[in-house]
Order: C-alpha cells, then structure tokens, then sequence
C-alpha cells in the first residue's frame, strides 16, 4: 500500500512513518497543504491520512479541491477537530472517515485498510498480498510477516523490523542509524550498538534461505545472495 500523510506536527509524522513502514507500507509525507495536492496528484496513492490544520491551504481546502480535479483516493481525516459539526464538515466535503486526536495506532491502521478493501485501490489479484520475492523470502503487506518457501519465519519483533527494512532494498546498504530508528522507533533510552545484537541474531537465522546479512564498516548493513 501507499500511503500520503499529510501532516504538519512533525513528531505526529514520525510516529505515524515509522509505525506504518514497520508494517510494509509506503509512506509519502507532506507538511504543507498546497504541496500535498500537488504530491496527491503526481503519486496517486492508494489512501491519505489528511490533518486538518496545515499552513498555506488547510485540510479541508486540499480535499475540496482533490475531489474537484477527480481524485477520488479514500481519505482518513485526522485532526484535534473533534465536534460532530467538525466531522459532517470533512465528510461532506468528501472525507471517507474521521478520526479524531488522540488515536489508536491498530485501530487507524484497520480503518485504512478496511477503506482500501472496499474501494478497490488493493491489488486483488493473486499474490498481490506480498511484497517482491527475494533469495525465497517476501514480506506479506497485510501482516508484515516474513516467509521463506511458502513458510512464516519465526523471529523475534525486532529481528522482523530488521529483515523487513533489508528486504525493501537488498544488495543495497542501510545506515545503522536507519535501521536503529526502525527497529527501535522512539526507544531513546537503548544504546545504538543494540542494532548490532538484532543483526547477529538475524544473520544466524536466515543462514539457511541463501542470504547473508553483510556488515559494511562505517555504511550499515545490506542483504546479499551467497554467490
């Protein structure tokens, strides 16, 4: 899935980016209202997650004009608006649902998806539940597990959120910054050499499927396929 957050509280966009790629999906973030309908139209995602309150154009004004040029995307209204006036405003001007601050992160994300399901922007065609195959191993979009040859793989959560960033760009290198935000996202209180106990771990664990987790000094780390 892809996915264009349009939010201009710069912690609530982090948050929001990180537990949702966490989770398989494409993240587009925007702070702006006239640059997110200018993105809106040139990525066509498959869902936006819009706030209200943005500078230069609210919220409100983007969606307007979205549906007015045929951009008939579902949309999340998320915002502190939270007045029935408020949601029958956003819902007549062409919002599919409202969720109002403080959320639940799962119940935002079933929200989203159920929207997709429904207006038909997921692929339903067969295998369109998985990410792209690599050394035997996908990503499933929906779950955000991982399989090798047709089977789950068993790994810890913070073992899965490694696999899951290497496998979005294999025989690529990763920053150990990159990957220690993703595995542990908000976790100020743990060390940055803790990502190097999760690589060691995984490394041992997808020994068998025909990959190496390769350590690249002074880079990060990348995926590659045992020559």
């Amino acid at each position: 899935m892809k996915l264009l957050l349009i939010e201009d509280n710069a912690t609530m966009q982090t948050t929001l980016r990180r537990s949702f790629e966490r989770r398989g999906v494409q993240v587009i973030g925007c702070d702006d209202g006239a640059r997110a309908l200018a993105l809106w139209q040139a990525s066509l995602p498959d869902a936006v997650l819009l706030d209200l309150s943005l500078p230069g154009m609210d919220g409100l004004e983007v969606l307007s004009q979205a549906r007015a040029a045929g951009l008939e995307t579902p949309v999340i209204i998320l915002t502190a608006r939270g007045t029935v006036g408020d949601r029958i405003l956003g819902l007549n001007t062409g919002a599919d649902d409202y969720l109002p601050k403080p959320f639940d992160l799962d119940e935002l994300e079933a929200r989203l998806r159920a929207l997709v399901r429904r207006s038909g922007n997921a692929d339903s065609s067969p295998g369109a539940g998985r990410g792209p195959v690599w050394c035997g191993m996908h990503v499933e979009k929906d779950s955000g597990a991982v399989y090798f040859a047709g089977q789950p793989m068993e790994l810890a959560p913070r073992e899965l959120s490694l696999l899951q960033a290497l496998l979005g760009k294999p025989g690529h290198a990763i920053a150990k910054e990159r990957l220690f935000e993703l595995v542990f996202p908000g976790e100020n209180h743990v060390q940055p050499e803790a990502i190097e106990v999760v690589a060691y771990r995984l490394r041992k664990k997808i020994a068998h499927t025909g990959a190496q987790l390769v350590t690249l000094r002074g880079l990060g780390y990348l995926l590659k396929a045992d020559s």
